[in-house]
């Protein structure tokens, strides 16, 4: 009688550990289903905004150079050019003012020559060799500036 008690409560012990070792297994199961739809969904969702980050960096680059484009085209226009001119460069002044509200011009010519200064050989290798400027032609027409604002 005592072996079968004892057979009884081993057998009754293995069942519950083999249940609960059935139900880990399927409650694991489930939670790694579970993940791999979110890992999956995160990396559809992380791909999508990354192509459309990629297409407005593209768009804004283009908008970027079509409007230079068309400042050095209306530039190039005698008397429209100088007054085109004119106007970007006073709108350039009031965009950089709102950032700088203490800024004078003096200071906003300094920071604009310095930054010229800073891509002045890319830009003069971009034209053509009949009608560049020397280099230091162009740095002479740079305003001075004693110390950067």
């Amino acid at each position: 009688m005592f072996r079968v008690l004892r057979f009884l409560r081993s057998t009754v012990v293995l069942m519950w550990l083999c249940g609960a070792l059935a139900i880990s297994t399927i409650a694991l199961g489930v939670q790694a289903v579970t993940l791999t739809a979110q890992v999956a969904t995160l990396t559809a969702s992380a791909t999508a905004t990354a192509l459309r980050h990629r297409k407005d960096m593209a768009k804004a680059v283009s908008k970027t150079k079509a409007k230079a484009r068309l400042r050095r085209l209306l530039v190039a226009v005698p008397f429209v050019g100088g007054g085109a001119a004119i106007a970007f460069e006073a709108r350039d002044f009031r965009d950089w003012q709102a950032d700088h509200p203490d800024g004078t011009f003096a200071t906003y010519s300094c920071e604009v020559a310095e930054s010229s200064a800073e891509v002045m050989d890319e830009v003069l290798q971009d034209l053509p060799e009949l009608v560049r400027p020397s280099r230091d032609a162009v740095l002479q027409r740079l305003p001075k500036c004693d110390a950067p604002a």
